[in-house]
């Protein structure tokens, strides 16, 4: 266990936490402040991977593959909204569920029929292929150093337009008393759709990024969306600030443990014991920091204010 793997490792897992940011702050923006259960948000994230992906190979440049699907990702958010979120708005939060479950089923077969049952990978330029010494005798993949400053001015512009803008208080004005917002001439059905179509386009900016690093395939925003609810809840509902710091939490606890902790419980039992415990041990860490955040903090660390 030597310090070029700890800070490896631990850039690593800064890296997973902004990208994790990305998808938990479009569902912390939806759940928390339109007070909608979206289950499909992880689709967002497949359907930005395959944008990108796709329009990466079609132009053969990687950069433009980004830029052009960035606003595929937000058109897509806003017709989904128009079309079908918007009715449901005012249903209970288990026929929520139940219609949002059902288009994470469309859009992965969606995907399956667009493009087939293959993965997709998309190659990095040379600018992004090589390595950057983040400390002397240390490299690290500048793919990854791009993703986590591209997630921190992602958070710092969430952050100001959500607390710093006329915009962000409309959005909490339409979320704590819609009636009285629109009476003030605001128009709470647009601002509404363009709340959703940011955030699913955020959640699109996080496959993006993942694109290069993982397969693009059908169903591969699921996972993120696992996280992204229990980022959410020990951030606090509806709190961007908390989102980022739990998103960063989340994101060390898992990529830390996964690497080391077989490694550390070799030193109390067995070889066998230890190799058979710690992966199972690891992948239960954040659920259990979650529950801990729980018992002392049961509105999570950083709650949305009313």
């Amino acid at each position: 266990m030597t310090f070029t793997l700890i800070l490896e490792q631990t850039f690593n897992g800064l890296q997973a936490g902004v990208t994790l940011f990305l998808v938990a702050a479009g569902l912390t923006l939806i759940l928390g402040i339109m007070d909608f259960v979206f289950l499909a948000h992880g689709s967002q994230v497949m359907i930005g991977a395959y944008a990108a992906a796709a329009i990466t190979q079609a132009t053969d440049n990687f950069y433009l593959g980004v830029l052009l699907a960035i606003p595929v990702t937000f058109a897509s958010g806003y017709l989904l909204e128009f079309l079908i979120i918007r009715h449901l708005y005012r249903r209970d939060h288990m026929e929520q569920v139940l219609a949002t479950f059902g288009l994470i089923l469309f859009f992965n077969e969606a995907i399956r029929v667009s493009f087939g049952p293959a993965a997709l990978f998309s190659d990095l330029p040379p600018s992004l292929s090589g390595f950057v010494e983040v400390l002397p005798a240390t490299p690290y993949p500048a793919y990854r150093i791009g993703v986590i400053i591209v997630g921190l001015l992602c958070a710092v512009g969430i952050h100001l337009l959500v607390s710093r803008t006329r915009i962000g208080a409309m959005v909490r004005a339409g979320a704590n008393n819609p009636e009285m917002t629109a009476a003030l001439g605001i128009n709470i059905k647009t601002l509404f759709r363009l709340i959703f179509a940011t955030g699913a386009c955020l959640a699109g900016v996080a496959g993006m990024m993942l694109g290069p690093l993982t397969a693009v395939q059908s169903g591969m925003g699921e996972p993120l969306l696992i996280l992204s609810l229990v980022v959410i809840i020990i951030g606090g509902i509806g709190s961007v600030r908390g989102a980022f710091v739990a998103a960063i939490i989340v994101g060390l606890v898992d990529t830390l443990g996964r690497v080391f902790l077989p490694s550390i419980l070799r030193l109390f039992v067995e070889q066998a014991t230890a190799d058979g415990a710690g992966p199972a041990l690891a992948s239960m860490l954040v659920y259990i920091l979650m529950a801990v955040v729980l018992i002392f903090r049961p509105t999570g660390l950083f709650p949305a204010k009313g």
